[in-house]
């Protein structure tokens, strides 16, 4: 490596040690959770709106979203497999290069199979019973959903990056522009203005693909003016198909993952809907307030990958150990405080979401068992996130499936004798075991970290 990369490399980047762990991944955690929660605050503006255009094209959108919203998470979840590649080598322009293309070529792979299934909503609508009032109104949203799905990826291949190499701040930028633009264009594409009468479930469409152009289009600018990339060519190039696999052997089994956990979460709204309308609303409240405060571990886990890095690299199983643990310390500290704030105004959170005062009786009692779930879940992710450090996820996948595999055989059954109390009971059970298996699958791959520099994709 030259003189002048090597000072590329190192420009901007904290000398190690300069501050605790803890705070080395407080810091770029916090713009990492606050993306998501405003990226979650306009996706509730588009379906208000939608909902108030009319109850047919929020039906269509509902349809649409079941498959778009797991395929999109899914996309996610595999580009993160790059960052621990991104993360070992973000001092050196030269081995990060290579990573950064073929990141890119991995989104538009992914991103091409998530976008074939959100276009195949249509028939998957039909296979599945939807009524024709609701696929009729469907117009060009599936496409232009799909559509959505393969930009997103490009631009999560860019933000995955961009958190490897420890910069949190421009994914927020890139998120925040993103979600700004899809407020904007839904408020005024989806009703309309004036004599417009608006494009319904398609402006809806239009709206979220103008959104994942500018987040990508934004996430990709920042990472061209990165320090240790400014100046270079960032164009795919030729993929490069042994480096490929080697992303994909860690970001894989983490869609399956995604994919896994959203399938039973399935199984327990369906389990909950068995025992009436008003268990259905509540369970999908406090999901709804679950995932505000489970969102801050997923910030925190990510924070932590490019923190441990240099120990995985270095084989330094203390080093990497304890900061995995800082991270699950941040994490935890997190989720208790939203969680007590949660607890101790439930009652006015809770109506934002709802004016039934039954409905609300329901959410609130539930809250004591709710947050025993979140926390448990925010265990386990971190501890995930430490796997995604040293590049190994399929135990996660495997502990995924056997915990919630059995969750899933026990809901409808659960839900049945105990109703909503014991299905998040029974959530909070599988996610203590989950934690379990997951601190000893990183705690025993961690035991086997290799001596000396870490390999590295292609």
């Amino acid at each position: 490596m030259t003189d002048t990369a090597g000072k590329r490399g190192t420009a901007g980047r904290a000398e190690p040690g300069a501050r605790g762990p803890v705070a080395r991944i407080a810091s770029p955690a916090l713009p990492l959770y606050l993306t998501m929660i405003v990226s979650s605050a306009g996706a509730l503006v588009g379906t208000a709106v939608l909902g108030r255009h009319a109850t047919v094209s929020l039906a269509a959108f509902t349809v649409t979203t079941a498959v778009h919203t797991p395929a999109v998470a899914a996309v996610a979840g595999a580009l993160r497999g790059v960052m621990p590649f991104v993360a070992a080598e973000r001092e050196d322009p030269d081995a990060l290069l290579p990573m950064v293309r073929d990141g890119m070529w991995l989104g538009v792979a992914t991103g091409l199979l998530g976008a074939a299934a959100v276009g195949a909503v249509p028939l998957i609508g039909r296979a599945s019973g939807v009524p024709e009032e609701t696929l009729a109104e469907l117009g060009a949203l599936p496409a232009l959903l799909a559509c959505g799905v393969l930009v997103s990826a490009v631009g999560n291949s860019a933000t995955s990056t961009l958190v490897g190499l420890g910069r949190s701040k421009p994914v927020m930028h890139a998120g925040t522009a993103g979600t700004v633009t899809a407020v904007a264009l839904s408020l005024l594409l989806v009703g309309g203005v004036g004599p417009f009468g608006g494009l319904g479930p398609t402006g809806a469409g239009v709206a979220m693909l103008a959104s994942n152009l500018v987040g990508a289009a934004v996430a990709h600018r920042a990472l061209r003016r990165s320090p240790v990339l400014a100046g270079l060519r960032l164009r795919p190039g030729r993929p490069h198909v042994r480096a490929l696999l080697r992303l994909a052997a860690v970001g894989v089994p983490l869609a399956a993952t995604v994919l896994v956990k959203f399938a039973v979460l399935g199984v327990l709204a369906l389990a909950a809907a068995r025992t009436g309308s008003d268990s259905a609303a509540a369970h999908g409240i406090s999901v709804s307030l679950a995932n505000l405060v489970f969102t801050a571990a997923v910030a925190v886990g990510q924070a932590t990958v490019p923190l441990v890095s240099p120990y995985v690299g270095g084989g330094d199983v203390r080093g990497l150990r304890g900061g995995v643990l800082a991270g699950v310390k941040v994490a935890m500290g997190a989720v208790l405080v939203l969680g007590g704030v949660l607890a101790s105004a439930g009652e006015p959170v809770v109506s934002l979401f709802t004016r039934d005062a039954v409905l609300r009786g329901l959410v609130t009692g539930l809250l004591p068992v709710v947050l025993p779930a979140v926390v448990t879940d925010a265990l386990q992710a971190v501890f995930g996130f430490g796997l995604v450090a040293v590049k190994d996820t399929v135990p996660s996948l495997v502990v995924f499936a056997a915990c919630y595999g059995a969750l899933a055989l026990a809901a409808v059954p659960v839900a049945a004798v105990g109703g909503l109390t014991a299905l998040w009971a029974a959530l909070a059970c599988a996610n203590t075991v989950l934690v379990a298996g997951q601190a000893w699958a990183f705690h025993r791959r961690s035991a086997r970290l290799p001596c000396g520099p870490a390999g590295t994709p292609g």
